[in-house]
């Protein structure tokens, strides 16, 4: 479709132009649209499809019985060299379907023909220094606004009719090595975003602004010692340290550079009014630099909305070795235990256990191994602190005879974890979790290393190898009751992408061979799969338009793994690269 350039970074399509301001002019999105967002069943304006991040869907016109006569509608590319890993999940309201892409750019598509209504390139710097593939995972809605978080650490607001920058406000200096790839949180008119950067050292934050202004009203560090601020009146403001005082669980000066990145984004729980955020590795990698439990790195944090104040913390991998982090999603549910119902959260951990929570203060409930193989810890104590295994951390460098590599351990697993980025989700039906996990273990050894502005910051190498030849992806149903796991699938390829579950007893997620894959959420009997071409590694989405129920979901294989993955890395090698968003629905006869 022919574009033509506006000095503002965006193509705009000529079926704009030719379209009345009035159909594309809808009602924007509210504060109470995003509380509600978990029972709509018309529009998509949270990611997660709702606040608590549960990715379950009351929708069940599409349901086991029929999901085998799923056919796809329209596929819309997103064109050009900028391939590379797709990782967003999209939003829907009023008939269009706000997407992002790769290199930080951003698409409103006509959602029921696929059409393409405009486009938002970022102009980004040449120097940015993104960790793990120039991946975006999403946008916020608000108002009439789409908001976003570019990869050289920018929040950018466009118009939602005709994808105009509205305001633009600088988060971090990516010349730090920051940069955002969580899409936004927004809660009460506050976009809550975090951000990305743990291997550069920098250090950690949670921040509010003004979902119509862009002014900064909080900011929280998320590495013990660090003052965090509100704005009042214009004015910057003390909001206290996080934690204890500067290095209390950091020797020297290290807090400084502490890294515990926040670059998952979060998710909200209205009854208890709270932030859940987690945190991302220490830096360095090398962990003999940094004896202590390093707070507030590779941990849980509740935050109050309201000014920033950290609640609670719980801390899944104390004085990480491993880069295992704490980033992994906190989703809020409830169930009923001795006659009482519990206010839970629960979170799958890159380190291997899976941990239910009292949401309310963050006390332990429970936890346990969710992976075949965990080598680093022999388990849990009672508040839920790991039990390290002798062995089981690199060695460190000033023991090896040349001051150069430590002793190499093998770990398990390996730093990509036993579950990454990739959400799962919660059925309120059938009670269980249905987990995207991997099965890999790692070499590891450290090395010296020293902070340098803008430079890798780890001291460590490693190795990534399959553990199966028949497979390394494991999509677990998982009961965060008992801790039993009711059935598994096993990929070939690793698991990278987000999962999604129906009322229509449906489980929902793609993998890096291409297919989109729908599965019996009872059984783990697959249903369906159809092939995009390219790997998935987004999120999918359902939801109801024109009295139809839709599927989409984001192609585009990339990501960390084809990185990072070492020999894993050669077992996904011959995938080919692409990017698109790709609509289902079932036939009218069906």
């Amino acid at each position: 479709m022919k574009k033509f350039g506006c000095r503002n970074g965006f193509a705009l399509s000529t079926l704009v132009a030719a379209m009345s301001v009035a159909t594309l002019a809808q009602a924007g999105v509210t504060d109470k649209d995003i509380l509600a967002d978990h029972m709509t069943t018309d529009a998509i304006v949270t990611n997660g499809l709702g606040l608590q991040g549960q990715r379950y869907s009351p929708l069940d016109a599409l349901n086991t019985e029929n999901v085998q006569e799923l056919r796809p509608v329209w596929s819309l590319s997103f064109g050009g060299e900028k391939q590379r890993g797709q990782e967003s999940q999209p939003m829907v309201k009023d008939g269009v379907m706000y997407v992002t892409a790769s290199y930080s750019r951003v698409f409103a598509v006509d959602a029921r023909t696929g059409d393409e209504l405009w486009e938002y390139n970022a102009r980004l710097p040449d120097g940015i220094m993104p960790c793990c593939d120039v991946i975006n995972r999403g946008v916020g809605l608000y108002d009439d606004l789409v908001i976003f978080g570019t990869l050289d650490a920018k929040l950018v607001a466009l118009n939602k009719d005709t994808g105009k920058v509205v305001w633009i406000k600088k988060v971090a200096d990516y010349k730090e090595g920051y940069s955002i790839t969580a899409a936004p949180l927004i809660v009460n008119g506050k976009i809550i975003t975090g951000v990305s950067g743990g291997e550069f050292g920098v250090v950690g934050k949670v921040e509010a602004y003004d979902a119509k202004t862009g002014d900064i009203l909080w900011t929280r560090p998320t590495v013990e010692g660090h003052m965090g601020y509100v704005w009042k009146d214009g004015k910057k403001v003390e909001n206290g340290i996080s934690g204890g005082k500067p290095g209390q669980t950091w020797p020297g000066d290290l807090w400084k550079t502490g890294g515990a990145a926040t670059w998952l984004g979060g998710t909200y729980d209205p009854d208890t009014n709270l932030l859940f955020f987690g945190t991302g590795n220490p830096a360095p990698w090398n962990s003999h630099l940094r004896p202590g439990d390093n707070l507030f790195s590779s941990s849980r944090l509740a935050i109050n909305p309201d000014d920033g104040k950290i609640v609670w913390h719980f801390q899944t991998t104390p004085h990480d070795g491993w880069d295992f982090d704490g980033v992994n999603e906190v989703i809020s549910f409830d169930y009923t235990q001795g006659g009482k119902t519990v206010k839970a959260a629960a979170t799958a951990d890159r380190n291997g256990f899976f941990y239910v929570l009292n949401r309310e203060n963050g006390d332990f409930i429970r936890g346990f191994p969710f992976v075949d193989k965990i080598t680093w810890a022999e388990g849990l104590d009672e508040k839920g602190r790991p039990v390290y295994k002798d062995g089981g951390r690199p060695g460190n460098p000033l023991d090896a005879k040349e001051g150069k590599q430590g002793e190499s351990v093998v770990s398990a697993p390996s730093f990509l974890g036993g579950k990454n980025w990739m959400p799962m989700a919660y059925s309120q039906d059938t009670g269980l979790f249905y987990v995207p996990s991997n099965e890999w273990e790692m070499d590891i050894w450290n090395e010296p290393i020293s902070y340098k502005k803008g430079a890798a910051y780890l001291g460590a190498g490693f190795t990534i190898r399959p553990m199966n030849e028949e497979y390394i992806g494991v999509l677990r149903a998982i009961d965060p009751v008992n801790g039993e796991e009711v059935w598994r699938y096993k990929n070939y390829a690793p698991l990278w992408g987000g999962v999604l579950t129906t009322k229509g007893n449906l489980v929902f997620t793609g993998n890096p061979e291409g297919y989109l894959m729908a599965f019996d959420a009872k059984t783990g009997e697959m249903l369906y799969k159809f092939n995009t071409g390219s790997g998935i590694v987004g999120s999918p989405i359902t939801w109801e338009m024109d009295g139809e129920q839709y599927v989409s979901v984001v192609s585009g294989w990339g990501g960390a793994v084809p990185l990072w993955g070492g020999e894993v890395a050669k077992r996904v090698k011959h995938l080919n690269q692409g990017g698109s968003v790709w609509t289902f629905k079932l036939p009218k006869k069906s």
